[in-house]
């Protein structure tokens, strides 16, 4: 029998606008003078949520 070669899976680079979570957030701002009052998340439109870099 031949040996077989096992590889690890290769590791992708993280994506640089979310650092590989998927999600990124956003300030909040409410009222006439537009004070913050939290922030928001949402899906990573650079990798679509993936966290992976795209090429």
């Amino acid at each position: 029998m031949a040996a077989t070669k096992t590889t690890a899976p290769a590791e992708s680079a993280k994506c640089p606008t979310c650092e590989g979570t998927g999600e990124v957030s956003r300030t909040v701002h409410v009222g006439r003078k537009r004070r913050a009052v939290g922030k928001q998340t949402g899906i990573c439109l650079n990798c679509l949520g993936s966290g992976e870099a795209s090429d």
